[in-house]
């Protein structure tokens, strides 16, 4: 599997951009709009052209989500009830519930 490519601006080694900082931000997504990773909604509306498009409830099993701790990938049905990597641990910043909306259809 390809290296996932970070998008969007100022983001460090672990996924990070300059909208989410905090400890916890190390979880990226890729869109369903155009295929690309970024740390949050923020960074691809700065980046992109297109408005965002939220991945269609039957595709749940897409590999869209990536740990920036360990770079591995895990499903949104996965990321949805996570609290924390399954392969490395990393915790994930559970206020990230609060925009599950923008990425994917409920």
């Amino acid at each position: 599997m390809e290296e996932a490519q970070i998008r969007g601006p100022a983001v460090d080694d672990q996924t990070r951009c300059r909208h989410y900082g905090g400890p916890l931000d190390v979880v990226a997504i890729r869109f369903f709009c155009c295929d690309r990773w970024y740390p949050c909604l923020m960074c691809h509306q700065e980046t992109e052209a297109h408005p965002i498009k939220r991945w269609p409830l039957g595709r749940r099993t897409e590999l869209a989500l990536l740990c920036g701790v360990c770079r591995r990938r895990f499903s949104i049905d996965e990321y949805l009830v996570a609290e924390h990597c399954r392969f490395c641990a990393a915790p994930f910043n559970p206020g990230c519930a609060a925009h599950h909306q923008f990425y994917f259809e409920t």
